[in-house]
């Protein structure tokens, strides 16, 4: 863990390794927030060292709702990573996108209810008295949400640049009334583990970016419902894809600039630094270690 690794994949439904990684080895990390869903797989692409973490577990034994996000991102800033990217399966809400086509969005809303949206300002963790207000105008990275485009549209995907996503909470599939309304909103796909990982990622002044392969488009077919058996049909395509563009989105990432949302903290805590006790910058210096000297 003494060398930082730079690039981290978060992977969602269908994606429990990395077959890409060489030389790899497991690290099983504890956090202030808890254990992260599993080990985190370190390895090397193209000379480039990656960091994997399978979001549910590598047996899909976690649903949304029961996800320790705060613990699965802290573990990622534990190991250095600047670029964060998240692969996740969702639905269409819109009739012009279809199943196994794969969006990086670049708008998202949050209908999630039940999750812990922050690091700070939580007396169960001992960030009570640290307030932190990030800029969400922009909820994925714009630089690293074209690499990710990019990627895929380099190894043949169909891929689709922007859109807007919305999560909810899960783990069961939204009813057509509430997919109808998320619809009229000007909703693109639905999914359910975005929030709070882009909130926490800006937190925790990663650039994130989602590679959103869509599974199915229930809301235009009357005779249809969104099961378990439509989503996995149509997952090995996309799967198969999103592997070849991860690959392609290290390379790219080789010279990547620092980006501004690396200094996110600079402006976002509101808290007086000498109200934060050297006892908090120990125990989270990976999130606010540096702002001691700020």
């Amino acid at each position: 863990m003494n060398e930082p690794i730079r690039i981290g994949v978060l992977g969602g439904s269908g994606v429990y390794d990395m077959e890409a990684l060489t030389d790899v080895r497991e690290l099983t990390l504890e956090t202030p927030f808890g254990a992260p869903s599993g080990p985190y797989l370190v390895g090397n692409i193209q000379g480039q060292r990656v960091v994997f973490l399978a979001r549910h577990g590598r047996g899909h034994t976690i649903s949304p709702s029961r996800l320790n996000f705060r613990a699965n991102i802290y573990g990622f800033k534990q190991l250095g990573v600047e670029y964060l990217i998240s692969v996740n399966a969702c639905g269409s809400l819109q009739r012009r996108y279809k199943a196994e086509q794969i969006m990086v969005p670049d708008q998202l809303y949050d209908h999630t209810r039940l999750r812990n949206l922050s690091f700070f300002n939580d007396p169960d963790v001992g960030t009570e008295n640290i307030v932190c207000h990030i800029s969400l105008a922009d909820p994925f990275c714009p630089s690293l949400s074209k690499v990710c485009y990019q990627a895929l549209v380099d190894t043949g995907a169909d891929a689709i640049a922007g859109g807007n996503m919305i999560t909810i909470e899960g783990p069961r599939f939204s009813t057509k009334f509430e997919s109808r309304t998320f619809a009229s909103w000007g909703t693109d796909v639905i999914g359910m583990t975005t929030s709070p990982e882009a909130q926490l990622a800006r937190e925790a002044e990663m650039s994130f970016a989602v590679m959103a392969h869509i599974t199915d488009q229930d809301i235009f077919d009357e005779e249809a419902t969104v099961t378990v058996e439509v989503v996995l049909g149509h997952m090995e395509a996309n799967i198969r894809a999103v592997r070849l563009a991860l690959v392609r989105a290290v390379e790219l990432l080789e010279d990547a600039p620092h980006s501004p949302f690396h200094r996110e903290l600079d402006s976002a805590i509101q808290s007086g630094r000498n109200y934060i006790t050297d006892e908090q910058y120990r125990r989270f210096s990976h999130l606010i270690g540096r702002l001691k000297a700020v």
